[in-house]
């Protein structure tokens, strides 16, 4: 972090979700840092409720290496926000004191309602075309799935307890998992679409953003490799990721692995998260989706530029 009295604009924003952990460090609009971590924070926290020793371990390594990046760079404010794992763990404070004392400030547990708006800020500010509005950002993280519609803010959201981590240690037990358990999923998804007032029907825009999406236009898109510049602003048609969803959900945990675009920390929990997206979209008319690799982390950055 800079000394008092250096002039600089360069922010540092931090994003601790359930399955992953990211970074940017930025002078906006131009990002100097962006790296990710897959640490898992949110490991059997929907059946234990509180943090696994093993979790806290990764997730405190990739903060040490993140505040080794900082202090690399003259970073005048820093924003550390948690989302859905640390929402619901018993033993909050655990993950809470070991953030402070690595970087020397407090993480913000966010609210829900707070991570749809910061969500929202982040991709809608990345589009290079306006959209057609309303807009409707779906956001899937690891423990939870939010629904924004908005214009040039949001105007309704919602945070649901379903994400990619939650539902597969949920349901999605065998590899590949039986039609009983995916059925199971699905009406757990939908159950929670049910209760969600935001009306997705309404949206003239689907925007996409985080992991889980991004490597379903990969896989879309039959990329040969993660590729950020193709996968930002793609267009993805509907079908094709009902289709693909159907794919990923009759492989194994082997054959998701072996796609060239698939992260490690990711293969396991993607049909889940694939099914999510799934159901979300046949609450909506569109015919396809706009992708954008920037997200909640982008929105965290720009709230304190």
């Amino acid at each position: 972090m800079t000394n008092q009295g250096e002039q600089t604009n360069t922010v540092a924003a931090i994003d601790c979700g359930t399955n992953t952990i990211k970074l940017m460090i930025a002078n906006l609009p131009d990002v100097l840092v962006r790296e990710t971590r897959m640490v898992r924070l949110g490991q059997d926290v929907d059946r234990t409720g509180r943090l696994a020793d093993e979790a806290l371990a990764r997730t405190f390594a990739a903060i040490d290496e993140y505040a080794a990046l900082i202090e690399q760079h003259p970073v005048k404010r820093l924003r550390f926000c948690a989302t859905s794992a640390s929402r619901d763990a018993s033993n909050a404070d655990v993950f809470v004191a070991g953030v402070r004392e690595r970087l020397g400030i407090e993480p913000e547990v966010v609210a829900g309602h707070e991570e749809a708006r910061l969500a929202f800020d982040g991709a809608v500010r990345n589009l290079r075309e306006a959209p057609k509005t309303p807009v409707l950002v779906v956001d899937i993280g690891g423990g939870s799935t939010e629904l924004i519609l908005g214009t040039d803010r949001p105007e309704q959201e919602f945070s649901m307890d379903m994400g990619s981590v939650r539902m597969h240690e949920r349901h999605l037990h065998s590899d590949p998992p039986t039609a009983a358990e995916i059925a199971a999923a699905t009406e757990d998804i939908d159950a929670h679409l049910d209760r969600c007032p935001v009306p997705a029907g309404d949206a003239a825009t689907v925007v996409g953003v985080a992991g889980t999406i991004i490597t379903l236009a990969a896989g879309v898109l039959d990329l040969p490799t993660y590729d950020r510049e193709r996968i930002d602003q793609s267009v993805i048609p509907v079908a094709g990721l009902h289709e693909f969803t159907e794919r990923l959900l009759a492989m194994t945990h082997e054959q998701r692995l072996a796609l060239p675009y698939m992260h490690p920390g990711r293969a396991d929990v993607i049909g889940a998260g694939a099914l999510v997206l799934d159901r979300v979209l046949r609450r909506t008319t569109v015919e396809t989706l706009v992708v954008s690799e920037a997200d909640i982390l982008d929105g965290i950055a720009w709230s304190i530029s």
